[in-house]
C-alpha cells in the first residue's frame, strides 16, 4: 500500500459540524494516479513507487519519457512524483491505479507543495527584519545593514541573509487533519492552509512524525485545571 498520492490545491472552503463548530479545510483533488514504476530492494536498494497523476489535458514528451511510459503501459502524464510504500504491504506494478480511498476520516497526512513566488523582495519582508526607527531623522529604514566585516575575511559569509527571490521553495505542512474523503470526485478536505496556490501540484502523504491531538483542559472546582 502506498503511504502517499499526487493532487492539486483547489482552494479554500469550511465546514459546519454536527454541533455547529466552523472547521477552515483545504480542498484538494487528490489522484487518481497511475503506477509507473515500482522500485524494489534487490534492485533499486529501497522500496517505492512512481506515481502519475491522470489529468484530462494531454502530456507532451519526448522519445526517452514516451519510453518510460510505453514500458510501464499507462499513458503519459505531465506530472510524476515518487512515493514511499508502505513495509510489509502487497507489492504494486506499473499500470495499478491509486485514488483517494488510501486515506479516511480522521487521518493525519503531510502536504508538501511549492510556496507562492513574491518577486524580488527586500529583508524586511523577505527575511521579517525589523528595520530602523521611522522618526527623528532617521535615514536608516528598511536597509539590512551590516553584512560583515571589511577587513577580515573581506568577503560575505555564505548564507548571510540579504534581498532576493522570494518563495517558490519546497514546503512541507506537517500534521493536517483528514476531515472529509469524497472518493467519488477525487477530493480530500484537510484542516488548514496547505503550501502553494490554487490549482498548484501536491504530495499528500500519512504524516510522518504524528503528533497527539491537543485535548483541552478543564477547570475543576478548586480552580485547578487538570
Amino acid at each position: 500500500m502506498v503511504t502517499g498520492i499526487i493532487g492539486r490545491k483547489v482552494g479554500m472552503s469550511q465546514v459546519f459540524g454536527a454541533d455547529g463548530v466552523v472547521t477552515p479545510v483545504t480542498v484538494l483533488k487528490a489522484g487518481p494516479c497511475v503506477v509507473v514504476q515500482a522500485k524494489t530492494v534487490g534492485r533499486d536498494g529501497y522500496e517505492a513507487v512512481q506515481l502519475g497523476l491522470v489529468e484530462e489535458r494531454p502530456a507532451r514528451t519526448n522519445k526517452p519519457t514516451e519510453g518510460h511510459y510505453k514500458k510501464a503501459g499507462v499513458p503519459p502524464t505531465r506530472v510524476r512524483r515518487e512515493v514511499a510504500v508502505a513495509p510489509g504491504s502487497d507489492p504494486l506494478k506499473a499500470g495499478d491505479r491509486v485514488l483517494v480511498s488510501v486515506f479516511a476520516d480522521g487521518d493525519v497526512v503531510d502536504v508538501i507543495g511549492t510556496s507562492k513566488g513574491h518577486g524580488f523582495q527586500g529583508v524586511v519582508k523577505r527575511h521579517h527584519f525589523r528595520g530602523g526607527a521611522a522618526t527623528h531623522g532617521s535615514m536608516f529604514h528598511r536597509a539590512p545593514g551590516s553584512i560583515g566585516a571589511s577587513s577580515y575575511p573581506s568577503r560575505v559569509i555564505k548564507g548571510m541573509r540579504a534581498a532576493g527571490h522570494m518563495g517558490v521553495d519546497r514546503v512541507t505542512t506537517r500534521n493536517l487533519r483528514v476531515v472529509k474523503v469524497d472518493a467519488d470526485n477525487h477530493l480530500l478536505l484537510v484542516r488548514g492552509a496547505v503550501p502553494g496556490a490554487r490549482g498548484g501540484y501536491v504530495v499528500i502523504r500519512k504524516a510522518v512524525a504524528k503528533k497527539p491531538e491537543p485535548k483541552p483542559q478543564v477547570e475543576t472546582k478548586k480552580g485547578k485545571r487538570s
